[in-house]
């Protein structure tokens, strides 16, 4: 465990979620997460410097000898609108109704920080040995959807399965998704999970209908090794490259990048790309995600020839030699250069020589 210098004796600083369930698994855990009971921003702003303080949610973030550490207070809290953000009904409650909020048994653990016990309130020790993933309550997942995304994300990373019934009550909720929820956390969830890269959690997310939080559009799954395709191309926004599969993302508040992405792949559905000059100006201006979208949506074989042989062929002659041979500036600057293009995908191997003779044999 990321363990923390806090000198504490009040009995009431607990190791929470996370950081308990990695170091039981024996990984390690990046995120450390501390609940104290009773009103953690009272008390927990004596361990360091205050960085930040959300009084709406109990919370203080404090530079505890150089680190950024999260203290929580114990909260109530209930879901009043579906798929939102709960409202915190009470700051300071007792360990056991604080642990009782979370989504899944093995992230409900607390370890006491002045005396190392672990609390177990809700058989999560258990599961956590069985590798099983249990909700804490039959309305888990009705409260917050993402919750099922979340599942996803740890049966991947930690080789788990959704209990029987926590299955069930997954199987259910997808068969009549309440659309109205937060699409915010949906992203994030989104996001934490594709960028795994992991084929094996996409093919559940398609399989099992997890998808169906997203869109009411039905999805079949792509042939393409999506995880072998980004190994093979590496890209910065790897979620959107596997959640673009769905091509509606509509309820998903995107940035202004990544919506281009997506629409640059709708336009380059009915673009031509019968020779080596179609396919390198159809992808010359997108990004590398559009090309692997084509890839799965599309065609796989004419997008690698583009990312493969053709995408780094670039001419050497510029507007400026053209000037040098007496040709004034005009549209047809741009006709003149597309065939030296043209001739340079043909043959890689031209010089800038070679490019001025073709433009001499041109003109």
């Amino acid at each position: 465990m990321n363990i923390v210098n806090i000198k504490d004796t009040s009995g009431k600083l607990y190791y929470i979620g996370g950081v308990v369930r990695d170091e039981l698994l024996g990984r390690e855990s990046f995120d450390i997460d501390i609940t104290y009971v009773g009103n953690a921003i009272e008390y927990c702003a004596k361990f360091g410097e205050v960085i930040r303080v959300n009084p709406d949610f109990g919370t203080i973030r404090v530079n505890v000898c150089g680190r950024e550490v999260d203290f929580a207070s114990t909260r109530a809290e209930v879901y009043d609108r579906k798929g939102h953000l709960p409202r915190i009904t009470k700051i300071g409650c007792g360990l056991k109704e604080d642990v009782l909020r979370r989504d899944f048994t093995v992230n409900a653990l607390a370890k006491s920080i002045t005396t190392g016990e672990i609390i177990d309130y809700t058989g999560g020790l258990d599961d956590l040995k069985n590798k099983t993933l249990r909700v804490l309550h039959d309305g888990s997942f009705i409260d917050d959807p993402t919750r099922i995304i979340r599942g996803l994300k740890f049966s991947v990373r930690f080789g788990f399965e959704l209990d029987e019934h926590t299955k069930k009550l997954q199987d259910e909720y997808l068969s009549a998704v309440n659309y109205d929820m937060c699409y915010k956390r949906v992203k994030k969830e989104l996001i934490e999970t594709f960028n795994l890269n992991s084929q094996e959690a996409f093919d559940r997310f398609i399989n099992q209908g997890i998808y169906k939080l997203v869109t009411e559009n039905d999805i079949t799954l792509p042939s393409v090794n999506i995880e072998n395709l980004i190994k093979t191309y590496p890209v910065k926004n790897v979620w959107l490259v596997y959640a673009g599969v769905l091509q509606d993302l509509s309820r998903l508040e995107l940035t202004r990048q990544e919506r281009k992405i997506l629409d640059d792949f709708v336009l380059l559905q009915n673009t031509p790309m019968n020779s080596d000059f179609e396919i390198y100006k159809a992808f010359q201006n997108v990004e590398t995600e559009t090309v692997l979208l084509y890839a799965i949506l599309r065609d796989e074989k004419i997008a690698r020839r583009y990312l493969d042989n053709l995408r780094n062929i670039k001419i050497q002659t510029t507007g400026d030699d053209l000037l040098n041979l007496g040709l004034k500036p005009s549209p047809k600057y741009k006709e003149i250069l597309d065939k030296i293009l043209a001739a340079k995908l043909q043959t890689p191997e031209m010089s800038k020589k070679d490019e001025l003779e073709l433009v001499r044999t041109l003109l």
